[in-house]
């Protein structure tokens, strides 16, 4: 039967700035093979499939594949499914106590509410995202790390191994203009990905701009050698680790703006909160590209 399907840019407010997405909006029927195959079609870093969901509390279900694999949580399809869902009006947010429009997404992370501020073209979705560890400080010395860092000017902080449903190695970097410079050594990534079972690295600076207080860049370096070009999870553990060691902007609420993606002709925003309860919120702005049916065969 034919299914609504949408393609989105999400944390961008016009096509072809921010990290594409497929939603297919009622995946009623398919199975986990069916869905890997649709993902490895469409080929875009994620593809989502909603479900009625079956917790009470939930607005929707979610599963979310790469062409490769299912991924448990990340941030950038549950920003852009929420947001599709949104505007097909397939679901209705629950005002929580403090009088914010609220959706939950039921997946294997568990329950993650959403944030849902404005509507249409100035709407924006945030994901409360699973709570994110440090696993390691390593020296900028560290033998795992030498090959990866040779070259590069850090920051302050110290390399660190996040662990937010993925593992990334962060990296401070001196400064915004060094950040955009660099050119990954990427058989030193892959090494170290696959070495600490970790997604790469993830370098951040300062910046000076007054729309957005970092700059950050994200080298996967396994299963695949990429630069993704907005990574919702992985600035959510970045937020983590500065909460952790008391280096957030000086901005009211926990709140600040991440350039991503220019380097890879992107231009993404995303933008990030940590609230009282140190809880960390990914999200930005998503804007649909695609509007159609998705004709995929059962069995």
């Amino acid at each position: 039967m034919p299914r609504p399907f949408v393609q989105l840019d999400v944390f961008a407010s016009r096509p072809g700035a921010g990290n594409p997405l497929a939603v297919v909006l009622d995946a009623r029927g398919l199975d986990a093979a069916a869905m890997q195959a649709i993902a490895r079609w469409t080929r875009l870093p994620e593809t989502t499939f909603v479900f009625p969901p079956t917790a009470p509390e939930a607005t929707h279900a979610l599963r979310i594949f790469s062409p490769r694999r299912e991924v448990p949580f990340a941030g950038h399809p549950s920003v852009g499914t929420a947001y599709a869902l949104l505007e097909a009006g397939l679901v209705t947010p629950r005002i929580d106590a403090d009088g914010t429009p609220l959706l939950v997404q039921e997946g294997i992370a568990g329950l993650l509410p959403l944030r849902v501020r404005g509507a249409g073209s100035t709407r924006t979705v945030a994901v409360r995202t699973p709570r994110a560890r440090v696993q390691e400080i390593a020296a900028p010395d560290d033998a795992r790390l030498a090959a990866a860092l040779a070259g590069l000017r850090l920051g302050a902080l110290p390399p660190v191994l996040m662990d937010g449903g993925r593992r990334w190695w962060l990296v401070e970097l001196a400064d915004e203009a060094h950040l955009r410079s660099i050119t990954p050594d990427w058989e030193a990534i892959a090494t170290l990905a696959e070495a600490t079972d970790s997604m790469g690295l993830f370098v951040y600076a300062r910046s000076h701009d007054p729309v957005y207080y970092y700059a950050v860049r994200a080298f996967v370096g396994a299963p695949a050698r990429f630069e993704d070009a907005a990574s919702g999870a992985a600035n959510a553990t970045l937020a983590a680790w500065l909460a952790e060691r008391g280096a957030l902007p000086p901005s009211p609420g926990g709140f600040y703006r991440v350039s991503q993606g220019r380097e890879v002709g992107f231009d993404a925003i995303l933008e990030l909160t940590v609230d009282a309860q140190g809880e960390v919120w990914s999200g930005g702005r998503a804007v649909p590209v695609v509007r159609g049916e998705l004709d995929w065969p059962l069995g």
